[in-house]
């Protein structure tokens, strides 16, 4: 499979267990929600999904390549979306995305089509020459989302991009993240919130460092996910 494999991830925080032989494997053109409450462990997989830095025991492999192995191939092929934005806001949002596409070595008239292909993906298209600090956060997700693909990778990791957006915001996030891997994108999306799993997407739900279940959403909750998830998470606790 080429698209993210995690298995059998463990990491400690001093005396305090993170993760606990965390196993997920993500095919290509999947949405797959990983649904956990704040302390869940969501962030630490993340870090060590981006090499920020090094799970004790476990492997990872992303679009074919052994992260601890192959570094360097295996980041090439991931885009992430941190849960803080990073954009330079004095920039526009074109500037912003070229910056970032000269950080892979991109320039010329590739990063620039890069650029535009991009933007037009996520319907940014029309603001590719306003000042990115002009834009409201749904706009300025939209744009990390649109950075985040100009390197063309296959797996993209998302870490509760919408937190801090109003309702229409974000449930068009959401929308256009999915229609990013009907069309072959492998995508990981953290989330805390329930009502951005739709029912159809693969979901694994992490609590304590645990995941307590996996396989389709709609399978998993029943008539109610929430409900659901709710129970879970209390009867692990």
């Amino acid at each position: 499979m080429a698209g993210l494999k995690i298995e059998g991830i463990t990491h400690d925080w001093g005396a305090r267990r993170a993760l606990d032989t965390v196993t997920l494997a993500v095919e290509p053109g999947r949405f797959c929600a990983l649904l956990g409450p704040n302390g869940a462990g969501k962030s630490t997989l993340f870090g060590l999904l981006t090499r920020l830095f090094v799970p004790q025991s476990g492997r990872i492999e992303v679009a074919g390549h052994d992260l601890a192995r192959e570094p360097r191939a295996a980041l090439t092929q991931m885009g992430v979306v941190f849960q803080s934005s990073t954009l330079d806001l004095d920039l526009t949002v074109r500037r912003n995305l070229l910056y970032f596409a000269a950080l892979h070595g991109l320039s010329g008239k590739d990063a620039e089509h890069r650029a535009m292909a991009a933007l037009e993906r996520l319907g940014m298209a029309e603001r590719a020459g306003e000042r990115a600090g002009a834009l409201n956060g749904g706009h300025r997700r939209r744009m990390e989302i649109a950075r985040a693909l100009i390197h063309r990778p296959k797996v993209l990791l998302l870490d509760e991009p919408t937190v801090g957006l109003d309702a229409a915001s974000r449930a068009a996030i959401v929308s256009h993240v999915h229609d990013l891997a009907t069309d072959g994108l492998t995508v990981l999306w953290a989330t805390h919130l329930v009502d951005e799993v739709h029912a159809d997407d693969r979901l694994a739900i992490l609590h304590r460092g645990r995941i307590l279940a996996d396989g389709e959403a709609g399978v998993i909750g029943g008539d109610n996910l929430s409900t659901r998830f709710l129970s879970m998470t209390k009867e692990a606790a």
